[in-house]
């Protein structure tokens, strides 16, 4: 018994790393050509250009979160069905849920050109930003369609069982981007408009790689003629709703923490937190798209009904979470100088740049403990327990946050800012845990699991 639970292990971790490497890869590479955007607008436009695309940054996290909400309930539906070998099924879910994709995207930029002024205000732009702002939100909003419909395809290539396509998409797009970056910020002199339209064109490209990849004859999943069903939508809503809370409390957190500094530190405190939202934003993908390696796998082997296949990858996602917290603990406190002197290499207020390297050490507790709330929440997502998941991403990303960001700066004051966000995701984490525990789906198999290996 113990024999074959051994060959089955090297098998799982096998189809484990080939779905990890991509899904992670991915992730890597978004989050290092958005922050490419950080460096080249630091380094064309100066500090209040760096400043007012995190000011701009909830607006982009609300696109992403669109994009999760329909790329993870429809790819946990797709690999169900797949999983049962229903391809008729997994085609309509593919193919409707591509429709609301566009359809949604349409609205939002109708809806976000006729209100560009209220929203960069409501985001937090004043007269030194503002301008900078709706320069940035006006063409990012006109590119928001193929910002949602990339990442749900890339997320998809990985559930038609061709994941290191979606390395190729990603890094299309991210070499389109910091290519256009440099000729349109740097050469052109195009400023935050430049940076925007680089970020757009990237995002035309891998959405155009992935519809070339989905009318082949080697794809599993096709466009087909299907009656549009509601139904669907909401199934595939209902699922994807915590991972995608987990994006958009991103952006309402960001937002949040620019109001409060604004009123606590200034202008400069946005600086700082820009460049650390940017190191935020790289451990908290790189966190999902572990979350994600796994997540299809388990949907498939949910759908096949074996639970010991299913315990077996969290377990692996578990260990892999924690040396990669503490990894990435260690390089962020070790390089912390250099880190912040990507961003600031022209700026000659060496107190700020001290502030801001002390600013990180203390949020960087945080990076500890966030891939496990995020770990477990995608593991409810991907067996199709959304209820669990929306707990943990509503209490962790908005809440508790909320809360201890309050109560911490009135407290410790600015140390309060930086050191909220560890304190939130502690809390979080045993919230977390309390929902595994108790589930009977995992509860005793998880823990025999752990044993054996």
């Amino acid at each position: 018994m113990m024999g074959y639970a051994t060959v089955n292990n090297k098998k799982m971790k096998r189809k484990f790393i080939r779905y990890l490497l991509p899904s992670v890869s991915a992730m890597w590479v978004y989050s290092l050509y958005t922050m490419v955007d950080g460096i080249f607008v630091s380094w064309g436009v100066g500090t209040t250009g760096i400043a007012s695309v995190n000011i701009a940054m909830p607006f982009i996290n609300f696109i992403f979160a669109i994009s999760v909400f329909f790329a993870t309930g429809a790819s946990t539906l797709t690999s169900i069905a797949l999983g049962k070998n229903d391809s008729k099924r997994a085609n309509e879910i593919f193919t409707i849920n591509f429709i609301a994709m566009v359809l949604i995207s349409i609205i939002i930029v109708i809806l976000t050109l006729l209100n560009l002024n209220s929203i960069a205000t409501f985001l937090g732009a004043n007269e030194l930003t503002i301008n900078y702002v709706k320069d940035y939100l006006r063409i990012i909003t006109i590119f928001n369609g193929f910002f949602i419909t990339s990442y749900c395809l890339e997320v998809f290539t990985k559930t038609d069982g061709f994941p290191y396509l979606a390395i190729v998409g990603v890094v299309s797009s991210a070499l389109t981007n910091i290519i256009l970056d440099y000729l349109f910020v740097i050469k052109f002199n195009w400023g935050i408009k430049g940076a925007a339209y680089a970020t757009g064109i990237s995002q035309v490209i891998a959405t155009l790689i992935y519809i070339v990849h989905f009318n082949k004859k080697k794809s599993r999943l096709k466009f087909i003629k299907c009656k549009f069903d509601f139904s669907l939508i909401k199934d595939i809503l209902s699922i994807g709703l915590p991972d995608s809370l987990t994006e958009f409390s991103t952006g309402a957190v960001i937002y949040i923490f620019n109001q409060i500094i604004l009123s606590n530190i200034g202008n400069k405190g946005i600086v700082t937190y820009s460049i650390i939202s940017y190191i935020n934003l790289l451990v908290l993908m790189t966190m999902i798209g572990i979350t994600q390696g796994m997540q299809p796998l388990c949907s498939f082997y949910y759908g096949k009904e074996d639970e010991k296949a299913v315990n077996s990858l969290f377990n692996m996602a578990a260990k892999t979470i924690t040396i990669t917290s503490v990894l990435i603990f260690i390089i962020v406190n070790v390089f912390s100088s250099d880190i912040i002197g990507v961003f600031m290499h022209k700026v000659t207020d060496r107190e700020l740049i001290s502030y801001s390297i002390k600013a990180i050490r203390i949020f960087s507790l945080s990076f500890i403990i966030v891939g496990y709330n995020i770990l477990i929440s995608g593991f409810f997502a991907a067996i199709a327990k959304p209820k669990h998941a929306t707990i943990i991403s509503i209490s962790r990303g908005f809440i508790i946050i909320t809360l201890t960001l309050f109560i911490m700066t009135n407290i410790f004051g600015e140390i309060g800012i930086w050191l909220s966000t560890a304190v939130s995701e502690g809390i979080s984490v045993f919230i977390s845990l309390i929902l595994f525990k108790n589930n009977s789906y995992v509860k005793e198999k998880f823990y025999e699991l752990s044993k054996e290996s």
